[in-house]
């Protein structure tokens, strides 16, 4: 067994390899390699194998080799592997706490290291029925795989190959210890993504799927954040965002949970559904909107029109800054208009003035050069003074 099945595993022939776009590369030796996994698995599965003569074998370096196989690219192999896993986790008493380790170092290295593991969806599948047979109360460590581990697990890299085991995970936490559910939706919340529709999606089916088996002690805690971001859902422009959230309203369970706090959760939710029902661009999620409305107006009529009435106030005050700050810029641009213009003629002004004294000058110019060619002419006149006797005489040099 350990000379065909526990081998290193060949890289990858695309190193781009992406599981939810690309065919996975199959295994060449697949047809001897899966005989020596039948071999295997009937070998555990016989009812004269005794764990304690095969812990000799079966020990932590071989349930290591094997969680490294999982990263393989044939689901096929995948496949075996996480029978024979289960297989071993049931057998060997003294092998489990090594296991859980181990498949939460995988784990924590998918998370914050290499973003990229092949066997993910199979591991958590194997979690889903240990956390199954969990003993109550459960463990601190147990808590902490669950808040430390699964709730990060949300950000990971391709979510769509393994959302339904690891919600199938968190679920089977909550069903076991209830108290769990606020700090498991707060860690959803704090994680919810911004920009992915897909992932949102997945969100919401989650969070339904939480919601199913909440208490109504834990629901009340977690309303008013919860419904905060159902309500930011409702008005997602994308529609299958919206029509998700939406569906909340058709779950019987979820009705009687709102219905009991309808006082808190309706006016979180009224305003961005009475604006969805006026402005969204999809005729169907206008419909659904409506359908809504009319619940929650059946729920509590007294506080939707109280409601109604505040929404139409709080629009007309908006309205009316709206329509007073547009009067306001036309008003700065009327001003700065006139500014512009006042500035354009007291230039106009300048220039003129201006071009007015360069006329002028030129002019002056003009004629000292022509009284100054009159004196080249002819000699200037010499002036002589006597001033013994007082007397000017004038004479020309002619």
């Amino acid at each position: 067994i350990c000379t065909n099945i526990l081998r290193t595993l060949p890289p990858s022939d695309n190193p781009d390899f992406d599981p939810e776009e690309d065919e996975p590369t199959l295994e060449a030796s697949w047809p001897h390699i899966q005989l020596v996994y039948e071999f295997l698995l009937r070998f555990l599965e016989n009812p004269d194998f005794q764990p304690s003569i095969a812990k000799r074998y079966i020990d932590q370096k071989f349930v290591l080799q094997l969680l490294e196989l999982f990263d393989s690219e044939d689901p096929r192999e995948r496949d075996f592997l996480k029978t024979v896993l289960h297989r071993i986790y049931g057998k060997f008493l003294g092998l489990r706490a090594f296991i859980r380790k181990q498949i939460n170092n995988i784990f924590l290295r998918f998370i914050y290291e290499t973003d990229h593991f092949n066997g993910v969806a199979e591991l958590l599948e194997i979690l889903g029925s240990i956390i199954n047979g969990f003993a109550l109360p459960l463990k601190a460590e147990h808590k902490q795989f669950l808040m430390k581990v699964l709730i990060p697990m949300h950000t990971g890299k391709g979510l769509a190959l393994f959302h339904a085991q690891l919600a199938y995970c968190v679920v089977q936490f909550l069903e076991k210890d209830p108290t769990l559910t606020e700090p498991v939706i707060r860690g959803l919340l704090k994680f919810w993504p911004k920009i992915c529709s897909q992932k949102e999606v997945m969100y919401l089916g989650e969070i339904e799927e939480i919601l199913d088996v909440i208490e109504p002690t834990q629901f009340k805690k977690i309303q008013e954040p919860l419904f905060k971001q159902i309500s930011r859902c409702v008005a997602n422009p994308h529609f299958q965002v919206a029509e998700r959230a939406l569906y909340f309203w058709n779950n019987e369970y979820i009705l009687s949970l709102i219905e009991e706090n309808i006082d808190k959760i309706l006016p979180i939710m009224f305003g961005s559904l009475y604006r969805i029902s006026k402005e969204h661009w999809n005729p169907t999620i206008v419909a659904l909107v409506y359908n809504v409305l009319k619940t929650l107006m059946e729920m509590n009529s007294t506080l939707f029109d109280e409601l109604t009435a505040s929404y139409k106030s709080d629009r007309q005050r908006e309205k009316k800054k709206e329509l007073e700050r547009e009067e306001l810029w036309k008003k700065l641009d009327e001003l700065k208009l006139s500014d512009v213009a006042a500035l354009v003629q007291n230039n106009s002004h300048g220039l003129q003035n201006a071009a007015q004294n360069n006329n002028n000058n030129n002019n002056h110019h003009d004629n000292q050069e022509k009284s100054t060619a009159i004196c080249a002419d002819h000699e200037d006149p010499v002036v002589a003074m006597d001033t013994t006797e007082g007397v000017e005489i004038v004479t020309s040099a002619k």
